[in-house]
């Protein structure tokens, strides 16, 4: 923050850079935060997904870090699926796990397959 001397132009400057770097540290803030929480709904979902899915394929969940990598690979996967088909998810939270609990499925479905072979 620079500070200028005396006079009114001058506090009008010294206001200025002050709400300027209070609002680029307030931005920054922001986008810290905002990509923090970000992963943390990212974490939810998955661990939710992951959990449905493992729950409707085995009737069990597999713990909760493979539950949240299981739910992560299958909303890549049921995103990929669903927009085969032309429906798409408009961002609502329950569209969210809905899509990833329906890749989850295929997942482990898939999964599955594989292990009996």
């Amino acid at each position: 923050m620079m500070l200028f001397t005396n006079g009114p132009i001058f506090t009008m400057l010294n206001l200025l850079d002050l709400f300027y770097s209070n609002c680029r540290r307030s931005f920054y803030l922001i986008i810290i935060r905002g990509i923090n929480m970000e992963i943390l709904i990212v974490l939810a979902i998955g661990a939710v997904a992951g959990w449905l899915g493992s729950v409707i394929m085995t009737g069990q969940g597999f713990g909760l870090l493979a539950n949240i990598v299981i739910g992560i690979v299958g909303s890549f996967i049921g995103s990929w699926l669903l927009g085969l088909v032309g429906i798409y998810d408009e961002g609502s939270l329950l569209g969210t796990i809905l899509t990833a609990t329906f890749g989850a499925v295929v997942l482990l479905f898939i999964v599955g397959i594989i292990k009996k072979a």
